[in-house]
């Protein structure tokens, strides 16, 4: 309750809240809350706009793109969290033994980190997908395993500055095991800064995931994403203008509301950028 109250009463963190926790309502009821079935064709409503039965107006198959969305919503948090759990597990890890241990280890895993990102993160994703069947599950994975680096670099940087501090030295002079010592004593100090960049990461993964399906290479149709939604919407501006208007608008939304909360956990867990000019 206490971090609630916290967050509460940074104006950045608040608004990002209000943005995102209706959306996750959505994501989670929509089952319940959809009024059609968001794969069902409907011939007879073909590019219908929006109406009172059709909130958002239908798509070229008559699909309520009301319905669609909030299907959509699902599959773009899915994405979002599980690919950034997976870059934050392999950058917790990787950045966790690089900083403790040092010397060539550290040599190693930075020169690999330095290595992975000279690669334009996007491109390698298309690279990888190319190669791969588009799915959801290649989409999660691939983007996990492409945006780890700065989360390495992040908790390196951590450790570096807390393994000389004297509770760590203490835990060394009773002889508790390495482990111990890395997961109780140092890890638990250095992976606050680690909430601000996965928070962030959420939104960029959302975004990368709705680019994938737009160029037809992420969800699959009729699995509905905003993405794909997105696709359709391109060949019809000029008639539908409805395609591209709500499930932009649901990305720019999410997104936003990721980047709010995230700087405003920024603010909160470093309050000296509230005074910098």
């Amino acid at each position: 309750m206490e971090g609630v109250r916290v967050i509460v009463k940074n104006n950045l963190a608040l608004v990002g809240l209000i943005i995102l926790v209706p959306m996750f309502f959505c994501a989670f009821f929509a089952p319940l809350i959809v009024p059609h079935n968001p794969v069902e064709p409907d011939l007879k409503n073909i590019l219908s706009p929006p109406s009172w039965t059709h909130p958002f107006g239908t798509d070229t198959l008559g699909r309520d793109v009301f319905s669609r969305v909030l299907y959509g919503s699902r599959i773009s948090l899915l994405v979002g969290f599980v690919s950034v759990g997976i870059a934050t597990m392999i950058g917790i890890f990787l950045g966790s033994i690089s900083g403790y241990y040092g010397g060539m280890l550290d040599e190693i895993i930075m020169r690999f980190v330095d290595l992975m990102m000279c690669f334009p993160t996007f491109f390698l994703i298309l690279a990888v997908i190319a190669l791969l069947e588009p799915s959801i599950w290649n989409i999660m994975i691939v983007i996990g395993l492409t945006s780890w680096m700065g989360i390495a670099r992040l908790v390196r940087a951590e450790i570096l500055s807390i393994k000389g501090k004297e509770f760590v030295l203490a835990a060394k002079a009773q002889a508790f095991s390495e482990k111990k010592i890395i997961f109780r004593h140092v890890l638990p100090n250095a992976i606050t800064p680690v909430y601000v960049v996965a928070t962030l990461g959420i939104g960029g993964a959302i975004l990368t995931e709705s680019a994938l399906s737009f160029l037809g290479i992420g969800v699959q149709p009729p699995t509905p994403s905003w993405g794909n939604i997105l696709t359709q919407a391109k060949d019809n501006i000029e008639v539908a203008w409805w395609l591209s208007l709500y499930p932009g608008l649901a990305i720019f939304l999410t997104v936003m509301g990721y980047n709010l909360l995230g700087e405003g956990l920024r603010d909160i867990f470093d309050p000296r950028r509230r005074y910098q000019s």
